[in-house]
């Protein structure tokens, strides 16, 4: 059964870089188009754009559809020009005629997302990614009231911390450290939802006393040392994205994945070290770019720099150093290029999860991220 997903389009207002105003219709782009179960917006807007990323520039007026703009499966989408030959996607909306006039409704079929939002479900309700001092400043498990070393449905527990009665907590376990490969720090820790819980009793940490709580249903068994955090703590999902890219440089790069790959296809959730620090939010667009080999040509020719002696790698590095333009062999370091492109949607201070929309190639852990303004 395919899931109903539902999301409003947001505002058509949106402001770009100039460089980003020109829309690049494909040539292979149809006239028309119908909409299918199972579609996005994103899958739609790669049908005509080479910058899918831009699809809100393509609906910018379409006077067919109240606001907020929706569209649905079975839904036929026109490509037309307006006056100066820009152009633009409008829908054939379906009506219902009421006495005493014609007015338009919505069908019940749900709308499409912006993005497959059940690919990013899991990584905003079951993960987060926090740091050590966070962590540590949690409410977190002593034990049970059973001595067992793991605890399971309908156990209680007991909590070191002051909690709310009657409140639903989510309990974590810490995990992996996210590391930046520039500075070698941890960022923050992978913590997985294991458990969620019903506290009963508040507990008084200056008093020594406990609080309790009652285990609801478990994901893993739930073992001391574990943390608590509300359960609705951190696991909010925007309805859509404003899809922009980010006003300010960003250069960072994919340290991590959420299923432990190293390399990753469309749809698939990757971490980048860049976050609300660096001014990044939920809906920025990113283009993943990929180092390409270096060369270096000597007395034998050109060679990629893995295929040369370590005789030629060294005078390369030393005459590269002296800026020697005759030297006997010279290192060349040709661009990155382009690989694909992600969408951030759940932001931390250092560090942010995006989901792949485009790519070319697969993408790889260690592939650069950044925005050139």
């Amino acid at each position: 059964m395919i899931k109903k997903l539902t999301a409003t389009v947001f505002a058509l207002a949106m402001t770009f870089p100039s460089i980003a105003d020109v829309l690049t219709i494909k040539k292979d782009a149809p006239q028309q188009y119908v909409v299918q179960k199972g579609d996005t917006l994103w899958d739609i807007s790669e049908i005509y754009l080479e910058q899918p990323w831009l699809w809100p520039k393509l609906w910018r007026m379409n006077p067919q559809i109240d606001n907020p703009h929706l569209i649905y499966p079975g839904d036929m989408l026109t490509l037309v020009y307006d006056a100066d030959g820009q152009p633009m996607l409008v829908m054939n909306q379906k009506y219902k005629k009421l006495s005493p006039g014609v007015r338009k409704t919505l069908k019940k079929a749900d709308a499409i997302p912006t993005v497959p939002l059940e690919f990013l479900r899991p990584y905003l309700t079951y993960e987060q990614a926090l740091d050590e001092e966070t962590i540590a400043s949690k409410p977190y498990v002593l034990g049970a009231n059973e001595a067992v070393k793991s605890q399971v449905t309908d156990h209680i527990l007991y909590v070191k911390g002051d909690l709310v009665r009657s409140q639903f907590y989510g309990i974590y376990r810490k995990g992996a450290e996210f590391i930046d490969p520039e500075s070698q720090e941890v960022l923050a820790h992978k913590a997985k939802l294991v458990g969620t819980a019903r506290a009963f009793r508040s507990g008084d940490i200056a008093k020594g006393e406990p609080a309790s709580v009652r285990v609801k249903n478990v994901k893993q068994e739930v073992k001391a040392g574990d943390f608590l955090m509300p359960a609705m703590e951190g696991q909010s999902l925007p309805a859509f994205f404003s899809l922009t890219r980010p006003s300010t440089d960003i250069n960072g790069s994919i340290i991590a994945s959420t299923n432990d790959y190293t390399e990753f296809s469309k749809y698939e959730v990757v971490v980048i070290n860049r976050g609300t620090d660096n001014e990044l939010k939920a809906g920025h667009i990113l283009d993943i770019r990929r180092p390409s080999p270096k060369v270096i040509d000597g007395t034998d020719g050109p060679k990629y720099y893995e295929d040369t002696s370590r005789y030629d790698k060294m005078t390369a590095s030393v005459q590269g150093l002296f800026n020697e333009s005759n030297a006997e062999s010279k290192l060349w370091v040709p661009p990155s290029e382009k690989v694909g492109e992600l969408m951030v949607f759940k932001v931390y201070n250092n560090l942010s999860y995006a989901i792949i929309m485009e790519t070319m190639m697969p993408i790889r852990l260690g592939d650069t991220v950044n925005v050139d303004l």
